[in-house]
């Protein structure tokens, strides 16, 4: 379901009346908070500038033939994010690029974009210009999203969530459902063309909405250290104000394929790469420097942006995901902050097809019988803006380019 709110400004007010009195002390668990943060991102930052990885990398042949060790998972889980390098050959993703250049090309994308519908989503960031294109039913996104290879992986980082607590069984982490997102091409030399500092998955809701409160239950409580960012207890439960662009599946990750090499300075991917770090952004807005009827500038339907006035000691640990290969892939945590480079000064065009990893639950089932028919009919799907390009492209995937995989994974059984 999508969360109505009437009277945004009274619904802040009463939210943060709430919260403040079910933690009369929010401000010492705050600054407690900070220190801890202001420590965490500083050490990230250290890591960086002396050349090391701060985003953990895992090769793909190690989660096939189960190698990945118990220090990396840990890794993983505290930063919330990871490469995981060669989930396909090389020559493969290449192919793919170029199908989609002629795909693109050949059903003159560029000059349907001149009327495609306003994404408002990120209107609200200081960088809000991202070449995406509203592009879901290519071939070889089809292909991608359906193959042996990103199913395995994504499988692996569903397994790294608690999916049983609370008494209860959330959802299913072998089963991987799929949701249709977008293409990025950025040539070279473009400018502020990038996305500033935020979270995706919920911007007001997450203070307002109870089942989000919820998931945030130990922060809300002042016991900040025992929320795992990994225990899915509500998480599929959460109601989002509808709005193009906002995600209404639950996804274990939010991630993307290579299709070209990239990497810092490429206009590239940069992650605030601490997976706990919501729980700053939540008892940030309580404190008595933010207006009672404003939660850090967050706004209904649009992206949650994290800002440098309210949220400085995490920008330190601000950090480019490292070089990629076409093959590679990266994922972080649904909660992570991210960004996207504004320049692109390298020399080539940075490609890539956006592909999250999600789970089978209920909430997901829901959204995959909207989806379908959008993918039958070449049509955006559900959670996008209604540009609807792909319903007369030529070469356009159909049902009969699914295998029985992929065929599970549109909800074709359901």
């Amino acid at each position: 379901m999508a969360l109505q709110i009437d009277d945004l400004p009274a619904a802040i007010r009463n939210a943060k009346r709430e919260l403040r009195a079910r933690l009369p002390n929010y401000r010492d668990v705050f600054a407690e908070l900070e220190a801890a943060m202001t420590k965490e991102a500083q050490q990230i930052a250290a890591l960086r500038e002396r050349g090391e990885a701060v985003i953990p990398e895992i090769r793909f042949d190690d989660i096939v033939a189960n190698r990945v060790s118990d220090a990396q998972i840990a890794l993983v889980k505290a930063r919330g994010a990871c490469v995981i390098r060669q989930v396909f050959e090389r020559s493969r993703v290449e192919q793919w690029d170029r199908e989609i250049a002629e795909y693109v090309g050949r059903n003159d994308l560029d000059g349907r974009l001149l009327n495609r519908a306003e994404d408002k989503y990120f209107g609200q960031l200081a960088s809000s210009k991202p070449q995406i294109y509203g592009v879901y039913w290519s071939k070889p996104q089809v292909l991608a999203r359906q193959s042996a290879e990103l199913t395995q992986a994504r499988v692996f980082l569903n397994r790294l969530w608690r999916t049983e607590s609370e008494g209860r069984v959330h959802f299913d982490p072998n089963h991987v459902p799929v949701y249709a997102d977008r293409l990025r091409r950025r040539p070279p030399g473009s400018e502020s063309l990038g996305l500033s500092a935020h979270c995706d998955g919920g911007s007001v809701e997450r203070w307002i909405e109870s089942n989000f409160r919820n998931v945030y239950r130990h922060v809300f409580s002042g016991h900040w250290r025992d929320y795992d960012p990994f225990d899915a207890a509500w998480r599929t439960e959460v109601e989002e104000i509808a709005s193009p662009a906002v995600c209404s599946m639950f996804r274990t990750f939010q991630g993307w394929t290579a299709l070209t090499p990239q990497g810092p300075g490429d206009g590239t991917l940069q992650l605030v790469p601490i997976a706990n770090a919501m729980a700053y952004i939540l008892l940030r807005a309580l404190q008595d420097d933010v207006a009672d009827d404003d939660l850090c500038g967050a706004m209904p339907g649009r992206a949650l942006s994290i800002k440098p006035e309210y949220h400085a000691p995490l920008f330190d640990a601000l950090s480019s995901i490292p070089l990629m290969q076409a093959g590679d892939t990266v994922f972080w945590h649904s909660d992570v902050i991210h960004a996207v480079e504004d320049a692109h000064r390298g020399t080539g065009y940075s490609n890539v097809m956006y592909i999250a990893s999600l789970p089978a639950c209920a909430k997901n089932d829901a959204y995959l019988k909207r989806q379908l028919p959008s993918f039958l009919e070449g049509k955006s799907p559900p959670d996008f803006p209604a540009d609807h390009f792909e319903t007369d492209f030529v070469g356009r995937a159909t049902a009969d380019d699914l295998t029985a995989l992929g065929r599970a994974q549109m909800g074709f059984d359901l």
